[in-house]
């Protein structure tokens, strides 16, 4: 990657503000979509998927099993994200973004109408395992696109806060998520099994409707236009040549770019599912916290969630994204022991504060300034395809299977949390060691190929 000392004039865009609208709004759309998904999973793993897809084994087993399916979700995203991010570079964001959308929603709807384990023996968590993966391929082609939507569209001075505010769909999702679950889970744990669990996946059906709406509505981003019209250009003053793909140039070419986002994902990626998927099957496991109470919690922190994000993108618009980065993955190892003293006290108000301090402050400063630092890091012609593999293979390393990892650190530390607490503050200083070392983005002309 070369390094220009002087930035070179971006041309004048047209930038629609009412387009730009839209861009923000169904971005926010479909991230909540891919949220309310992946972590309605994360919620039926941790605690109802053992006992219908894996009732013939130990309760740890089973627990341990259905978190594992909940990673192989992840497994399959650097795929989807090679694959979409090839479509949304050569064909365009918007019609790859469709595609993901309307894909996602049908996965997410059959896995509620799977049936259990009692009705198809082994087949049932065959089936949930492979419905699982198809989830994590297609959400594997999103993020990157909805993120590139924004940003690409946003006006040069707020591309940090216009791409913070899709981000919180992660939290509109888990709120979503969340309050659907906690409604069923307060039916007889007969109905529950039967019937009630499926009842938040098929509603996944609504809001893909609502998503892929609004996604038909919107026009291509200027930079990936203007991209188009130089292409054209090019080609009628130059013999055509053979162009190489944008997914093999960008990991020739940009490897460190795919490996910096990878790092500095584990900040983001490590507390978070430990908060949302691990710490909700252990305190309501080894703590004895009430079920309720633990939703509760996770609901109050996805509220504040909103603000938190438009602060802390506002400010990476003025001092830069590498700042903030840092700021967050600090204090996401500052906070993990913390947390996790908050979490046993049992009260309401102090697991709460726990939450605040991990998720809405060190996490949110970090997931907020993502969408922007990323996608600024590569040029126009591979933009979709670089930030898309990057986030989705340190999703893997970093996300994926952070509640089976988790679960397995207590299990060798006699439940004990401590070594999840380790992990997570080793995870955020590795983190804010690449921050440390990234370039800065925040001046980044999108048309130009080179930073």
């Amino acid at each position: 990657m070369s390094i220009s000392l002087e930035m070179p004039a971006a041309p004048k865009l047209d930038l629609d503000k009412a387009n730009i609208r839209r861009v923000v709004i169904s971005s926010w759309v479909g991230n909540t979509i891919e949220y309310y998904d992946f972590l309605l999973y994360g919620l039926a793993s941790a605690l109802v998927f053992g006992k219908i897809f894996f009732p013939n084994i130990s309760p740890l087993a089973a627990l341990l099993a259905s978190f594992a399916t909940f990673g192989v979700g992840f497994i399959a995203r650097p795929l989807g994200g090679i694959f979409f991010g090839h479509m949304g570079d050569t064909l365009g964001r918007k019609i790859t973004l469709l595609i993901t959308l309307g894909g996602m929603g049908a996965a997410t709807f059959l896995i509620g109408c799977l049936p259990s384990y009692e009705t198809m023996g082994i087949w049932a968590p065959i089936l949930l395992v492979l419905l699982r993966f198809v989830q994590g391929f297609l959400v594997g082609g999103e993020w990157g696109g909805a993120m590139l939507m924004v940003v690409e569209s946003a006006p040069a001075n707020r591309r940090g806060v216009l791409g913070s505010i899709p981000q919180t769909g992660g939290f509109s999702g888990q709120l979503l998520a969340t309050g659907v679950f906690a409604l069923v889970m307060l039916l007889p744990e007969d109905h529950l099994l039967s019937w009630g669990w499926r009842v938040p996946f098929m509603l996944s059906v609504v809001l893909v409707l609502v998503g892929l709406y609004m996604r038909r509505r919107l026009d291509e981003t200027p930079v990936f236009q203007h991209v188009q019209r130089k292409q054209e250009l090019e080609k009628k003053s130059k013999p055509v040549q053979k162009q190489e793909s944008p997914v093999i140039h960008v990991i020739r070419q940009e490897w460190r770019s795919i490996l910096l986002i990878m790092v500095l994902r584990f900040a983001e990626s490590v507390p978070f599912f430990m908060c949302t998927v691990f710490a909700v099957s252990y305190a309501t496991g080894t703590l004895g916290v009430d079920k309720q109470t633990m939703l509760s919690v996770v609901m109050a922190t996805c509220v504040l969630a909103f603000p938190m994000h438009a602060i802390f993108g506002a400010i990476s618009d003025k001092v830069g994204r590498r700042p903030v980065y840092i700021f967050g993955a600090l204090c996401a190892a500052a906070m993990a022991f913390p947390f996790f003293w908050l979490l046993e006290s049992g009260s309401f108000a102090l697991m709460v504060t726990g939450y605040v301090l991990l998720i809405n402050i060190a996490h949110n400063s970090i997931n907020a300034v993502q969408p922007s630092f990323f996608t600024e890091l590569f040029g126009p012609k591979v933009r979709y395809s670089g930030a898309s593999i990057g986030a989705q293979l340190g999703a893997i390393v970093a996300g994926g299977f952070t509640p089976f990892i988790a679960k397995g650190l207590t299990t060798l530390d006699n439940n004990n949390w401590t070594l999840v607490a380790c992990y997570v503050v080793i995870a955020a200083l590795v983190a804010a060691w690449a921050a440390w070392r990234a370039p800065e983005t925040s001046k980044r002309d999108l048309t130009k190929d080179t930073l």
